[in-house]
């Protein structure tokens, strides 16, 4: 069975902002920005990293808080399928609201829906 790459996140993708961090860890970690905040604009699942004093790792810290977060997954999963179908939700959305589809009820006077 082989593998197929369907999608990609690249940098252009996320979101990264840095910042200084608090609390133990000495003046370096205070003074200098390298902490990270990173999110995914197209799921909107957000992450920090800010347990190392270097900045990689707190990258990779974020950057794996994202990919384990219920957004991602979720946004990945619809991705998934969308790629698989050949369609976007938008597409099958509309395919679902053609008239054969469609059932339409009403309430006649005896308050009975027909």
């Amino acid at each position: 069975m082989t593998k197929e790459l369907l999608f990609s996140v690249t940098k252009k993708d996320l979101k990264i902002e840095f910042f200084s961090g608090k609390g133990a860890g000495g003046q370096k970690r205070n003074k200098c920005q390298n902490c990270v905040r990173m999110t995914h604009t197209a799921s909107g699942s957000t992450a920090t990293g800010q347990s190392n004093k270097e900045r990689q790792s707190n990258l990779r810290e974020a950057f794996g808080g994202i990919t384990n977060s219920a957004k991602f997954k979720l946004w990945m999963s619809i991705k998934i399928a969308e790629i698989q179908e050949g369609k976007t939700i938008k597409q099958t959305v509309e395919d679902m609201m053609q008239p054969p589809n469609l059932k339409i009820e009403y309430q006649n006077e005896q308050g009975q829906w027909a």
